[in-house]
């Protein structure tokens, strides 16, 4: 089975700067990161907590810019970072690069019908086909709602 955490928020206030080789957007500490696949085993572990991620970005939203999809460290896991519409806007030349993003571990349970309007929607967004029975129940989908993110 695919471990998946996704739909993640984002919510800097300051715009892109270069930072250490990088492009910062908002502020990210000195703190260690913690390994995806280690949220994805243990996520109560770390609700309610600043965490940092580290990533290839894999995706971005090729309309607004307004998130961009990390791969893990073991196959099938993403994190998929949304910043708040029109406050940051990742460009497409960021595909490839690393990134480290930190922010506040968190947890929302979508019913039913929110799932199924998430999953269509990320579907439009990559442009992929979407089949309704893929989505089978509610789900939970954790988010990190951060506070900044660096690109190298």
């Amino acid at each position: 089975m695919r471990s998946m955490i996704g739909f993640c928020t984002v919510l800097c206030l300051a715009g892109p700067s270069l930072a250490a080789g990088g492009q910062t957007f908002g502020k990210v500490s000195d703190a260690k990161a913690v390994k995806l696949s280690e949220l994805v085993a243990k996520p109560a572990d770390y609700l309610g907590k600043t965490v940092k991620v580290e990533g290839l970005i894999t995706d971005v939203c090729s309309k607004r810019g307004c998130w961009i999809r990390l791969g893990g460290d073991k196959e099938f896991q993403t994190i998929t970072f949304k910043v708040e519409d029109g406050v940051i806007s990742f460009p497409m030349s960021v595909k490839g690069k690393r990134c480290e993003a930190e922010g506040v571990f968190t947890k929302v349970d979508l019913t039913q019908e929110e799932a199924l309007a998430r999953a269509k929607h990320e579907a439009e967004e990559s442009k992929r086909p979407f089949d309704p029975k893929s989505v089978t129940g509610p789900t939970a989908v954790y988010l990190l709602k951060g506070v900044g993110a660096v690109v190298r």
